[in-house]
């Protein structure tokens, strides 16, 4: 019989969280009588996470761990559990109980019955503080500009993912934040929402910062440019390095035409011919990096190496 359900879990620093967090999930597993298995991805803690994972595989069979040897971040974290996820159902939430498993069965359900390929949680009602809340609402209005995709929500860590748009998209930097944006990439459309209960921290700090919020815009920016010439790099520089070096000949040619038609000044002599050679340098330059992009993007390199200390339960499953 297959695996139903996966439940993917990135956490750093939650030893506190995680035996409530695993009995209630077995609960509302047992309860709808789902096959599932709980990955939990410990991104480098220094608490005592992983020894709370160990001693909860030994009252449920379901629970599998992966060990980071250092803390590489909750992309990393979800890219490895996504490659190790075997599910037909593929549900992400957060380790720090915020998010609840009550929400689970509708999600599962909107998957394999309503053909959504992916869910995306709505904490419509949220209990952060004022300092996370305003940088997340800044995020899901440039990310709905942006990419097109009418959620309230990108960031929300309760979401449901068929089995094929996990194994499709490839997530590192920040780029969590937008998985959805990713999945419309990759050619799954129907992205739906979902309006989830947002429950307040209940142990331990919250993980957000402000580095976060400007790392998340910038990946925003760069997924928005990967998106559409990650690709073909060469049609977003070359066409710019092509107009610039253009404007800046057109500039050379009339000083030129200028200096022999009346012969009253040297060319140096007017700053116009500044702007020119700048121009030409600047549209140079800019070919050339496309020209480059375009090597790197045909002998494409693996970003997505982690050094794992450990594994629990994903290489003997039955």
């Amino acid at each position: 019989m297959s695996t139903q359900l996966s439940v993917v879990i990135p956490l750093y620093n939650e030893d506190e969280s995680l035996p409530e967090l695993l009995h209630w999930i077995a609960q509302v597993m047992k309860e709808n009588a789902f096959t599932y298995e709980i990955i939990l991805i410990d991104d480098g803690s220094t608490d005592r996470s992983w020894e709370v994972i160990l001693q909860e595989s030994e009252k449920d069979n379901n629970v599998r761990g992966i060990r980071f040897r250092r803390n590489y971040g909750k992309s990393a974290a979800l890219n490895v559990g996504f490659a190790a996820a075997c599910g037909d159902v593929i549900i992400t939430m957060d380790a720090d109980l915020q998010d609840s498993p009550d929400e689970i069965p509708q999600l599962y359900r909107m998957i394999t019955q309503e053909g959504y390929d992916l869910v995306s949680g709505w904490k419509k009602k949220r209990f952060d503080p004022i300092t996370k809340t305003i940088p997340t609402k800044l995020f899901n209005w440039a990310a709905r500009k942006m990419s097109g995709i009418v959620l309230h929500d990108f960031n929300c860590g309760l979401k449901a993912y068929r089995l094929d748009v996990v194994k499709s998209i490839e997530v590192y930097g920040e780029m969590h934040r937008y998985i959805p944006v990713l999945a419309k990439w990759a050619g799954f459309k129907k992205i739906g929402e979902k309006v989830v209960q947002h429950r307040a921290r209940k142990y331990g700090i919250t993980k957000f910062g402000w580095e976060r919020f400007i790392n998340g815009f910038l990946d925003l920016l760069s997924i928005t440019f990967v998106s559409k010439f990650g690709k073909r790099p060469m049609h977003l520089f070359g066409l710019l390095g092509t107009l610039s070096f253009i404007i800046g000949f057109a500039i050379a040619t009339y000083l030129a035409i200028a200096k022999f038609a009346f012969q009253a000044y040297k060319m140096t002599d007017r700053p116009v011919f500044y702007f020119g050679l700048f121009f030409m340098v600047i549209g140079t330059q800019l070919f050339l990096a496309g020209f480059l992009g375009e090597l790197i993007s045909r002998n494409g390199y693996d970003r997505n190496s982690y050094l794992i200390r450990e594994k629990l339960r994903l290489d003997d499953r039955s």
